[in-house]
């Protein structure tokens, strides 16, 4: 893999650094921390245990648990029996993780102690049944213990998928983004050829956003690629994030712009070291010009924003000398590509666009994923001819730069979170009260997007806004919940008979103001 060519896939990560710096720390979660012998040692009995446990290589192991060094034991470990790791979002509802479970078909579920409960029972739910594996106090050891042989021996290829991001569709339908180790071997040769990419093994990454996130996982294991920490958080907490940073002294960490701007006002922060920090990394949305005047002063150092997607990873940056708050245009674009990344806009023929129009934006990649599990179709509607369509409006300045303008599959970005609107409006529509609705983001100071549904009632129906939002609790994950219902008598519509979303995002005077969920 460009740098090390003994690193071929991600198996060999750990077998290169267990045979170069074995004493090196390769993971560390609270007072546990795993060397690069430890960690290939350990991913080595994890993949004897999978096979014992008649786990066929080619299938996927599930993980539902927060972040924790068992994280990248599964994930090694899996990928050493030849299997790819399917990493579920813990908040996700049972009905929503049932639907999941049942598309990935994992041979079996690793799960938190804190989801036990559940996970059995979406396990349970299936057929045939899940195999569940608690991580306890003793972790993985007891399961292990259960288990015993001799590591498998499968032979690994490139196009061999080593992840399934679980995204979700315009329908919402939940899909499975197979990501192959050539996809990943092919971001460690672009991050080579960038020059704001710059690791080394000294570097130590702080390990914030979760694992089902790419941002979590794939922006983390860059870290170990070119053999330096990671320093792994459950999750993200403002106080916790700054004991860590001063315990541990980071060098590198990911955040999305809700979490930086609730960082900035922690009364913590004002007296906080943040020496170590030399590049922070940022996605989901762009940043605000006082959030970044705030961020440059406090935290003094690199920011770099990217915007990717679960089929591409990264495909722009904005880089850290564009972060100047006196340009505030330029700081409401994307960046521009990352080397060996194409990016145009097409119109609604597949034209591509000049400069200032705005249209589709289509990516060309070598981190692509290979497909969707389960459905050739959507794969097939969403690649043609090598490009990906993101399904974001958007266009290019003449310098390359990338902006977003609104997004055809209508996704709202909430706090980092990625929110279809069909999937809330599948949510709503199972209310008896409900006749019929519609959902779509709205600009938000903390959350960059907020989800506002406009609801028309049945003649007669006894709906509230409080009902509504707790029928919505009970399907769909919290960060979904709507933060606003609009009741109106009628939505408006297109001259083809489909709702006008434009409309409803447009401000209207007349519009009574909705508490907020």
């Amino acid at each position: 893999m460009w740098l090390h060519a003994e690193i071929r896939t991600l198996v060999d990560i750990p077998r290169y650094w267990a045979a170069t710096t074995p004493d090196k720390v390769a993971l560390c979660d609270g007072d546990r921390s795993l060397t690069y012998a430890e960690l290939d040692e350990r991913t080595d009995r994890l993949a004897a245990a999978i096979a014992a446990a008649g786990v066929a290589a080619g299938s996927r192991i599930g993980l539902l648990a927060k972040n924790s060094v068992e994280f990248f034991e599964l994930w090694f470990g899996a990928a050493k029996a030849g299997c790819a790791l399917v990493p579920l979002n813990w908040r996700c509802t049972a009905a929503e993780l049932s639907e999941l479970v049942a598309d990935a078909r994992p041979a079996l579920l690793v799960a938190g102690a804190e989801f036990a409960e559940v996970a059995h029972s979406v396990c349970a739910s299936v057929t045939p049944a899940v195999e569940v594996v608690v991580l306890d106090g003793s972790g993985l050891a007891d399961w292990l213990g259960r288990h015993p042989g001799a590591p498998p021996a499968p032979r690994i290829h490139t196009e061999d998928t080593a992840l399934v991001s679980y995204t979700s569709g315009t329908t919402g339908r939940p899909k499975g983004v197979e990501l192959s180790h050539g996809a990943f071997a092919n971001w460690f040769l672009i991050s080579s050829l960038e020059r704001t990419e710059t690791w080394t093994s000294d570097d130590v990454a702080l390990m914030v956003m979760p694992g089902f996130h790419l941002a979590g996982s794939w922006v983390s294991l860059t870290a170990l690629y070119h053999g330096g920490t990671i320093v792994i958080m459950p999750a993200f907490d403002p106080g916790a994030l700054l004991a860590a940073i001063r315990r541990h002294r980071p060098t590198v960490t990911c955040l999305v712009p809700t979490a930086i701007a609730l960082l900035l006002d922690h009364p913590g922060t004002a007296s906080q070291d943040f020496s170590s920090l030399r590049r922070l990394l940022y996605a989901g949305s762009p940043i605000g010009p006082e959030t970044l005047r705030r961020a440059i002063t406090t935290f003094d150092c690199q920011l770099t924003q990217f915007y990717g997607t679960s089929e591409t990873f990264i495909i722009t940056l904005l880089r850290p000398e564009q972060h100047d708050p006196g340009e505030p245009a330029l700081l409401t674009s994307c960046g521009a590509p990352l080397p060996l990344v194409d990016v145009r806009v097409v119109d609604t023929a597949g034209r591509a666009l000049p400069p200032g129009e705005i249209g589709e934006v289509l990516v060309r990649s070598p981190m692509m994923f290979t497909g969707y599990r389960n459905q050739p179709e959507a794969t097939a509607t969403a690649l043609t001819g090598g490009w990906y369509h993101t399904g974001d409006l958007g266009r290019l300045d003449g310098a390359g730069h990338l902006y977003l303008v609104d997004r055809l599959k209508d996704m709202i970005v909430t706090g980092g979170e990625n929110v279809h609107p069909a999937e809330v409006e599948r949510a709503l529509a199972l209310h008896p009260g409900v006749a019929a609705c519609a959902v779509v983001g709205a600009p938000d100071e903390r959350w960059g997007e907020r989800v506002v549904a406009h609801v028309v009632k049945h003649p007669g129906a006894d709906v509230d806004e409080q009902g509504l939002l707790a029928h919505c609790r009970a399907l769909i994950a919290g960060y979904k919940v709507p933060k606003q219902v609009r009741f109106t008598d009628a939505l408006p519509m297109t001259s083809t008979g489909k709702i006008h979303k434009a409309a409803l995002r447009a401000p209207r005077a007349d519009r009574p103001a909705t508490a907020t969920a």
